[in-house]
């Protein structure tokens, strides 16, 4: 398959009566997107604001952030079988409002929401402090169960964004990637002197708010199977997580993958990328099984020689990552895992719930358990009400002076498992 990104580079949100991009400057009707998310039964209201980097603005607790992208040619719409209809993407061209995100937030889903920054200490540790954020503030139906509240508060996300994306659909692109994988066989012949590598991709599929969605599929229900890396950076794969914030892959991150985009960028040079596979992490023991015997069995099939595999999340599939590596590497295959520690606060605790001897090659994302102060902010967007419960934070964190301690737990994107973030280790 061959995809092309159109880029059109956002520099700056602004509230307007029509929306529109003009000189890299992204204009916003409020009302518009309002009546686009309130068509939804579910949604009792909704508020629009915007986040730009730099500003004292804290946004909390953060569910979902979606990049605005446009298909415009190839088959297919953004984010087929959930708001689009069921068509394989990932070929033809798409434009992305480059720098622009929607946000979505409001009253808390489940305990493992996120706070986004976007200046002061906290914005350092989380890669949305960069963006020009529309942030939707949603409030759902009352009685709704919490499966109700998370579907409602996704669609919305992804409806806004699918809206700023049109604004892009008749632009030029400033510039344009290309990204191409060819059928197996044929990619063999073309750079078949080159080690074979493939990317394995964990998504969190625990169920409890712990879902990302396939095609509109819940993960948890997926064997592992094969996906060119070109459908994820077409919407193919969208979160629907409540979980810690730190590592959770928000779907602009599956959008963005840099595995992905790394990956090709030496693909031809140091070895043939030739596949990507993606599975779950079950809670239970049987379908862990199920699933790395899958996983490796396709690694095996395909004839790599080298795989990375990035985990979401921590705690359970921590046993997901180490059946991966173990059954892969009986395969013969090397294999380097990507996944972040919880190694408690000083750091001297078992950074991992699980460890096998396979796992000789570790990237390490960082310690989840490290505590950080947050200044106050002169705007929250949302509620700060949540910042004691959320996943990281602790009764009464919150002091007299408005500053707030969490462990970056709590920050969106603090210790993301596939490298979107600032933090490294050496």
């Amino acid at each position: 398959m061959r995809l092309e990104l159109g880029f059109i580079p956002i520099h700056d949100v602004q509230f307007a009566d029509t929306s529109r991009v003009e000189d890299g400057v992204l204009y916003v009707n409020a009302e518009d997107i309002k009546a686009l998310v309130l068509k939804d039964e579910h949604i009792s209201s909704v508020e629009v604001e915007l986040a730009r980097p730099g500003e004292s603005v804290r946004i909390t607790p953060v569910k979902d952030v979606v990049e605005p992208r446009v298909k415009v040619d190839g088959p297919g719409g953004m984010f087929p079988g959930t708001v689009s209809r069921v068509k394989t993407v990932g070929q033809g061209r798409t434009h992305v409002l480059k720098g622009a995100a929607v946000v979505t937030t409001g009253k808390i889903v489940g305990f493992q929401e996120g706070i986004i920054d976007m200046s002061g200490a906290g914005a350092q540790y989380t890669p949305f402090s960069k963006t020009q954020n529309v942030v939707l503030i949603l409030r759902p139906q009352d009685g709704l169960s919490a499966h109700e509240h998370e579907v409602a508060v996704r669609l919305a996300g992804l409806k806004a964004a699918m809206y700023l994306g049109e604004l892009a659909r008749e632009l030029v692109p400033e510039t344009i990637e290309t990204y191409e994988t060819l059928p197996l066989l044929e990619g063999l012949k073309q750079h078949g002197d080159l080690p074979r590598v493939g990317y394995v991709q964990m998504l969190q599929s625990q169920g409890l708010l712990h879902d990302t969605y396939v095609y509109g599929v819940d993960a948890k229900k997926i064997l592992p199977t094969i996906l060119y890396p070109t459908e994820v950076m077409d919407g193919a794969i969208i979160s629907g997580n409540c979980v810690s914030a730190c590592d959770k892959n928000p779907t602009y991150v599956h959008q963005n993958n840099p595995i992905v985009h790394e990956l090709y960028a030496r693909h031809g040079k140091d070895f043939n990328f030739c596949a990507m596979i993606i599975t779950n992490e079950n809670v239970y023991l049987a379908d862990k099984v199920r699933s790395s015997d899958w996983t490796a069995k396709l690694c095996e099939f395909l004839g790599l020689e080298g795989v990375i595999v990035s985990e979401e999340g921590f705690g359970n599939p921590d046993t997901d990552l180490m059946m991966n590596s173990r059954k892969i590497s009986e395969k013969g295959i090397k294999a380097v895992l990507l996944t972040d520690e919880y190694a408690g606060r000083d750091g001297s605790s078992q950074s991992l719930a699980d460890a096998h001897v396979s796992a000789d090659a570790v990237v390490s994302a960082g310690n989840a358990n490290q505590v950080i102060t947050l200044p106050g902010m002169d705007r929250v967007i949302g509620s700060e009400a949540y910042v004691g419960i959320i996943a990281g934070g602790w009764d009464k964190n919150k002091m007299e002076d408005g500053t707030i301690m969490v462990e970056i737990q709590a920050i969106t994107g603090a210790t993301s498992e596939v490298g979107f973030g600032y933090l490294s280790a050496r």
